[in-house]
């Protein structure tokens, strides 16, 4: 898949008005998740986006302390300048694409890396134990 066809994917998902809009959101989420995504993990989803894509997100240097989905919602808020609900639909609408880039073996592995609250953003169930 082409950068531009990410974008597109990205403009149908969150009902964006123009390619430039998705391509500002993508950025955006993209570079909060490189601030949270570390090891392997980073490794192989980089190399799964389009080029421009992983370059964004390798741009950032993992936070010491990981935040929990809220956490990611709240931090991409803002430094996007925008309201943490549309952060989480920014969030949603680029997270779900770049989780079907990524295939269901590597979004387990991603999600068991990180904390709680990512799942739902990757437009997944969110699994927990029971007591």
């Amino acid at each position: 898949m082409t950068f531009h066809q990410m974008l597109e994917r990205i403009r149908h998902e969150g009902a964006y008005p123009t390619r430039e809009r998705a391509e500002k959101v993508t950025h955006a989420v993209l570079e909060a998740l490189g601030r949270q995504l570390t090891g392997d993990e980073r490794v192989d989803l980089a190399t799964r986006l389009p080029a421009e894509a992983a370059r964004v997100f390798t741009s950032q240097i993992p936070d010491l302390e990981p935040l929990s989905g809220w956490g990611f919602v709240k931090d991409l808020a803002t430094h996007a300048g925008v309201t943490p609900a549309v952060a989480r639909w920014d969030a949603g609408a680029v997270l779900a694409v770049v989780g079907q880039l990524a295939g269901p073996g590597l979004m387990d592995r991603i999600l068991g890396q990180l904390p709680a609250g990512y799942a739902l953003l990757f437009g997944r169930a969110e699994l927990t134990q029971a007591a």
